[in-house]
């Protein structure tokens, strides 16, 4: 069986401790394939030298999170810019990118700004784009309608949306990515999950948050796939094998890693 694990912050300080021991768990646990999103410039070294230490299991991406969007943001994103035309790593995704609008709106305009011009590197270098949406669906759905641009493709990072949410994303070619929450008793995404087919889903865990029952408040790690993939099971009827091959192969045509 093997699983991957779409959306995995590695590198932050929460696993400085024991960073190469939870990479092999997950590893042993079945999750062969770790993809770390880049929140901003100080964290693109420490995830480069995980990808550079497990070469065949981590695959990074790059980008500037929207929490991350701040007065500086025009110096967050030429350093991107950067990276990405010298082409000395190989990134797998432009991300996490996308619109935070859940607490603090003041850079609202600027996520905005620095989302299109995202969008844009990832047109530019043929990269898959993970979106990060919490509570700016309807203003991300609508930015990436006005691009018209039907070689724009990725994921919809912990999605937990309705099901008309969930076909507007599918029917535009985006993934929908399914964590932990999946797993909590008091969310509804198991109902909408039960109607979207499963060539439209992948599978993260958003490590270090987000962690799936039975582990819910405490720190997460990509091993816990496990029980987000057999939640998935159980709502679909088929095994866990089945949920691994399907998902995995769902992530390769976002990656193309394989």
């Amino acid at each position: 069986m093997i699983l991957t694990d779409t959306h995995t912050h590695l590198y932050l300080k929460d696993f400085d401790n024991d960073r190469k021991q939870i990479i092999e768990n997950a590893i042993k646990k079945g999750v062969k394939y770790m993809f770390l999103p880049n929140i901003d410039n100080i964290s693109i070294k420490s995830m480069l030298n995980i990808c550079k230490d497990f070469p065949k299991n981590c695959f990074p991406m790059i980008g500037l999170h929207p929490s991350c969007v701040k007065e500086n943001f025009k110096k967050e994103l030429k350093n991107i810019d950067i990276l990405l035309k010298e082409k000395k790593y190989n990134f797998f995704a432009i991300g996490e990118t996308g619109m935070d609008l859940y607490r603090d709106k003041t850079f609202a305009k600027l996520q905005e700004i620095a989302f299109k011009h995202q969008i844009d590197l990832a047109l530019k270098y043929k990269l898959p784009v993970v979106i990060h949406s919490r509570n700016s669906f309807d203003k991300i759905f609508k930015i990436i309608k006005n691009f018209n641009n039907s070689n724009l493709k990725g994921i919809f990072h912990c999605f937990t949306g309705t099901i008309a949410q969930a076909n507007k994303v599918t029917e535009l070619g985006f993934k929908l990515g399914i964590g932990g929450i999946i797993t909590f008793k008091n969310s509804d995404l198991d109902n909408t999950i039960r109607y979207v087919d499963l060539k439209n889903i992948v599978l993260e865990t958003d490590s270090p948050y987000l962690a799936p029952m039975p582990y819910r408040g405490k720190r997460n790690e990509s091993s816990y796939l496990y029980y987000i993939a057999k939640k998935i099971a159980e709502i679909k009827n088929i095994s866990i094998e089945e949920i691994a091959e399907i998902t995995t192969k769902n992530a390769n045509e976002v990656f193309k890693f394989i």
